[in-house]
């Protein structure tokens, strides 16, 4: 029996709370996932090693259920460990057929770890797999049932050749290891991740019925209002090709249905931000469409939402409410005033390493110097 758009949705959602548990700063990378799959598109994570990356994405696959494929490219890796080996009975035949069994061509969601050293045969393959659900190898002709492949690489490639493959992954995101402030959070987190409760899961179909209303969505009433963002971002010399341009609006309509809105709003413009290229972009996009993001809304993306729209402005805010829990938590018992006293350190290279002192929001003004006089304070405690 099918289910409904709204139950469909709630389902979604509710598998993507549980996917998100214990995964410190990744909740946002976990929703686009989620977004991407939706939409159909897919998704390229770009941070350093043991960021969680793969966690993150094997959690929101095991939620969103179907096959799932996942695999670490290397140099010297085979088309074989990919798409599956050739048919040794057809190869007797005079065929060039390959066995997909269990393979990227038969997976619904997948991730590719370090997907830029892939060879050029892999990446050729790939493409066509990516922009089309088509697998082409020899005489095997086939279409596959992908919702969403993630790509993880450590930084962008600037190899020209890569970098026309990289733009088939229309939304990214840039992660970065978790800050010293939320280090008991992470420990905390990546503890709980051992347990064996058994997550929330959504259905392909539920998925599915959540993609088929982004696919409906009226995107009229909202396409004069992405059209002026865009133009926004070119005069600020940010350029989105034609492409990227088109296929955005399949993150907006998917962002809204997950919401459970069939008529795309302004609301729904954030993942506009996603489409930008590179990191220092995003970041200034995020200033110069900071009026029309203002607007952002989303309870089932809250996390992707927030960062898309707020960036530095959220993270200050939470450093905020970080440093002033410390500041009213003040411990009596000497043991304890050290530990204390390094996560306020952290607190304080947190706010020093993510502004520069002209650029401070006025939510850490203050904030800084209390810290400054509380750490000067315990220093000249210890030295007397």
């Amino acid at each position: 029996m099918s289910v409904s758009f709204e139950v469909a949705a709630a389902e979604v959602r509710d598998a993507l709370t549980d996917a998100s548990r214990g995964l410190v700063e990744r909740e946002a990378m976990v929703e686009l996932v989620a977004l991407s799959a939706v939409a159909g598109e897919h998704l390229l994570v770009v941070g350093p090693p043991g960021t969680a990356k793969s966690e993150a994405v094997r959690r929101t696959a095991r939620g969103l259920g179907g096959a799932y494929f996942e695999y670490l490219l290397g140099r010297f890796t085979e088309p074989s460990e990919i798409f599956g080996p050739v048919d040794l009975r057809k190869l007797r035949e005079g065929l060039v057929e390959t066995e997909t069994a269990g393979m990227l061509p038969e997976a619904e969601v997948a991730f590719l770890d370090e997907v830029f050293l892939g060879s050029t045969a892999i990446l050729n393959t790939l493409l066509g797999l990516l922009n089309e659900r088509t697998f082409r190898r020899g005489h095997t002709r086939m279409q596959c049932p992908l919702r969403v492949c993630v790509g993880a690489s450590n930084a962008l490639p600037e190899d020209d050749a890569l970098a026309a493959f990289a733009d088939r992954f229309l939304a990214r995101i840039f992660v970065e290891p978790v800050p010293d402030p939320r280090l008991e959070e992470l420990l905390e987190g990546g503890a709980s991740l051992w347990a064996d409760a058994a997550p929330r899961v959504a259905s392909l179909a539920s998925l599915d019925v959540v993609a088929q209303a982004a696919r409906r969505a009226d995107l009229g009433p909202v396409r004069p209002h992405l059209a002026q963002a865009l133009r926004t971002l070119r005069a600020a010399g940010i350029a989105l090709s034609d492409r990227r341009a088109v296929k955005v609006q399949r993150l907006v309509a998917a962002a809204a249905a997950l919401a459970g809105r069939t008529t795309p709003g302004v609301a729904d413009l954030w993942p506009l931000v996603y489409a930008v290229p590179t990191k220092e972009a995003q970041a200034l996009a995020r200033d110069v469409l900071r009026d029309v993001l203002s607007a952002s809304e989303n309870l089932a993306l809250p996390a992707a939402a927030l960062e898309a729209s707020a960036g530095p402005l959220a993270r200050a805010q939470r450093i905020a409410q970080a440093g002033h829990v410390l500041l009213e938590s003040r411990p009596v018992d000497l043991d304890a005033v050290a530990a204390w006293r390094l996560k306020l350190e952290g607190v304080a290279r947190e706010m020093d390493a993510g502004f520069a002192p002209e650029a401070l929001p006025e939510t850490l003004r203050a904030l800084r110097g209390a810290v400054a006089a509380v750490l000067a304070e315990e220093a000249s405690t210890r030295a007397a």
